[in-house]
């Protein structure tokens, strides 16, 4: 804005509209391009003005009703209305100044009254408020409110670290729940994984008993058959035997340094196959009573 040296014709540029005068008071706006005036009857050309879109930044600092003290990064944008070019040349002085008073009036007076979460999700809304204050007030001077953009919320620097150690926090209490979870079934398939071991053990040391029992009975059959003249009784004892020193056998060449006591002697294999015998006496009562 200001005043130029009068002459006949100017041009104006692109994207602006300048102001005309006759004999000091406002005649008319000039478009872009070349314009004629004629000083002879007091026409001049008094300044230009632009009406490409302005940004202006504007750092807030406040405090939020949780007693929270925050740096606001608002940026306006803003233009010269084409038609009230005039209002504009003339009401306003600094409009910059003008619209940053705004913005701190209308910041200041809705900040307070959030929290600071509700700020951070609200921040829209103070925008939003900003510029219908803005739009209401400006509209009056020539001046168009295009957006305004709440760019940034900068808390206090301590503030910042406990909120990330808050947000730690929680993450850390929620991995440890997942952690227990995982725990837990871990726990729970080991389990079920022991109790099918178990069960397999138990059904194979079965098979291995049953064929153990019907191995010897093959035997002491096919040798009561073969040798005439002997018992049943005879065979098993003569199996026994048999199986007495192949037990010891194997625990002779046994690489592990261990030392068994057991009895020895024919007297104490003679004991050994009449308990096995009774037992199995037992367990065929056993099944014949079931």
């Amino acid at each position: 804005m200001g005043n130029v040296n009068c002459v006949f014709c100017g041009c104006i540029e692109q994207a602006s509209v300048g102001v005309v005068e006759k004999w000091g008071r406002f005649d008319r706006l000039a478009e872009p391009g070349l314009n004629f005036w004629n000083p002879l009857v007091g026409e001049c050309l008094t300044g230009t003005l632009s009406t490409r879109i302005n940004s202006l930044d504007v750092k807030i600092e406040t405090k939020t009703k949780d007693n929270v003290f925050v740096q606001l990064l608002c940026s306006i944008q803003y233009r010269v209305i084409r038609q009230n070019a005039d209002d504009a040349f003339y009401e306003l002085q600094n409009p910059t100044e003008q619209i940053q008073a705004y913005v701190f009036d209308v910041v200041r007076a809705h900040v307070p009254k959030m929290n600071l979460d509700e700020l951070f999700e609200q921040k829209d809304e103070v925008a939003k408020a900003v510029l219908e204050e803005l739009e209401k007030v400006m509209g009056a001077y020539g001046y168009s409110i295009e957006h305004i953009l709440m760019v940034d919320i900068i808390p206090d620097a301590s503030v910042r670290r406990a909120m990330n150690e808050i947000n730690a926090a929680q993450r850390m209490q929620l991995a440890s729940v997942y952690k227990g979870e995982a725990d837990k079934i871990l726990q729970v398939k080991k389990a079920e994984a022991e109790a099918e071991a178990k069960y397999l053990g138990g059904v194979g040391v079965a098979r291995q008993r049953q064929a153990i029992t019907d191995g010897l009975r093959e035997n002491i059959l096919n040798f009561s058959h073969k040798v005439e003249g002997t018992s049943a009784k005879e065979v098993m004892d003569l199996i026994m035997i048999t199986q007495y020193f192949d037990t010891i056998k194997d625990l002779g060449n046994s690489s592990k340094n261990t030392t068994v006591f057991i009895p020895h002697g024919p007297g104490h294999v003679r004991d050994i196959g009449d308990q096995i015998r009774n037992g199995l006496m037992e367990a065929a009562s056993a099944q014949v009573t079931e």
